[in-house]
Order: C-alpha cells, then structure tokens, then sequence
C-alpha cells in the first residue's frame, strides 16, 4: 500500500475553472450565469478528477489535512466531498487514518458494465426525448467538443467533457431511479478507462462515439441515441477485457 503524506498537485486558474462542470453545465443550460459554485461542489470535482486522472493514484492513503491543503479548500468542504466520493466507490474511508482510493479492479468492471448498458441506454433514450431547447444547445456544444478532442488525442479535455456529458443527461432524462443508479457507475468507469486507455484504448475512436450519442440527444433522435450508446459500450466492452491480455 502506497503511503502519500504529501502530494503536490499543481492546481492553475484554467485547471480550477474546467473543473467546476456544475457552474458551467447551469450556465449553458439557463443561458446567463450561474450561481457562484459551493466550496463543496468544488472540493467534490477538483477531488474526483484528481482521482479519475491517477494525480492520486489507486492504493494510495492521504490525510483530510493534505486534501485541504493541496486544493486550498477548508476542511468542512473536503469532508464533505469525501463522503460523497465514499458512497461513489473512489474511496475509501480509513477511520484515524485518513481515506484510501480503491485500485481498479477489472472483475468489477466487467460487472459494472452489464448492469451500466442497461441503465445508460434508457438514460440517453430519455434524454433525446425530453431534452429541453437549450440542454439541447449544451449537448451540440458537447458534440462539438468530443469531436476535438478526437483530433486532438487530449485525454484530459475528453475527460471534462465526458463529466459534463454524464451529468447532462443525468438531468435531462429527468428519471431520479436511472440517475440514482447511473451516479454509482460513472466515476469508477471514467477512473478504470482513464488508467488503462494508453494500453489498450483509441481515445479518438471513444471520443467519436461519445460525439455521436451527444449529437443524437441533441437532435431529439432516440433511436440513434440508443444505438450509438450501444456502440459506445461494445467498444468500452472490447477495451476492458483487452486490458485483462495486456497485463497477461
């Protein structure tokens, strides 16, 4: 077990700002500015994508106190952050120890995965059909941004788009039972394919795909949403059993 007393994650302006998917999701959506965001909601996202891109990486054990310190947030905030993250299964709770995050686990994974195409097909499905004017405008925009970071081969852009891609359609399915289940699978799935993908994935390919399904939602087109999540996970599918011959 990795032992992490202190990290030094360098946190820029523009790092901070692409993280706050909340703020910016709400500002898209109602078209004028969004409430200034919660020190907890901002603990939560700069938490999770540090976790999600390995800056703390699987098997590691840090303190409250470290967190606090390595995003500038207070305490109360990054407590709370950390419970949500505990019920999300990317960490764990150590008690007079700190938390750890779980390494990635490829069974699981598999697992997840059936119960995942099932949910997320009937989440996109829903969100094509009941989408309003402007999260339609948000999901073309998404579109247009999974399509860049296809050309461009940035993990890191297709990571927050993906987040807000998720949460968007979490919200516009408007299905509180789907997204109740959906928020338990996303995060350890973006985590398992963000720790794998330069062995075994094409991130222009997912990128496309993640384009494609977006682009459906946006155009109000439910079976072409259907579809192309279903293309979307047989090539998630494909990538995490690829992973299990890659580290044979």
């Amino acid at each position: 077990m990795k032992i992490i007393k202190k990290i030094s994650v360098k946190t820029n302006p523009k790092a901070v700002k692409s993280g706050k998917k909340s703020t910016r999701l709400a500002s898209s959506v109602n078209g004028m500015a969004g409430p200034k965001p919660k020190l907890t909601d901002l603990a939560y996202e700069q938490l999770e994508e540090a976790i999600i891109t390995l800056r703390i990486p699987p098997g590691s054990v840090i303190s409250e106190l470290t967190l606090s310190e390595m995003f500038n947030i207070g305490r109360t905030p990054i407590r709370e952050a950390i419970q949500r993250l505990a019920r999300e299964h990317l960490l764990l709770v150590l008690p007079q120890r700190g938390v750890m995050v779980p390494e990635v686990d490829l069974k699981k994974q598999l697992k997840l995965l059936e119960t995942r195409r099932e949910v997320e097909r009937l989440i996109c499905k829903s969100a094509a059909r009941r989408a309003t004017p402007a999260e339609r405008e948000v999901f073309a925009r998404l579109h247009d941004e999974f399509m860049h970071a296809s050309s461009t081969n940035d993990d890191v852009a297709f990571m927050r788009s993906d987040r807000e891609f998720n949460d968007l359609s979490l919200i516009a399915a408007r299905n509180e039972f789907s997204e109740g289940a959906m928020r338990l699978m996303h995060d350890l799935s973006r985590r398992f394919w963000y720790f794998h993908y330069k062995q075994a994935a094409d991130l222009p390919e997912v990128a496309r795909l993640h384009a494609h399904v977006a682009g459906a939602i946006s155009r109000g087109n439910v079976a072409a949403a259907g579809e192309g999540l279903d293309r979307l996970l047989d090539n998630i599918e494909i990538f995490a059993k690829a992973t299990l011959t890659s580290d044979m």
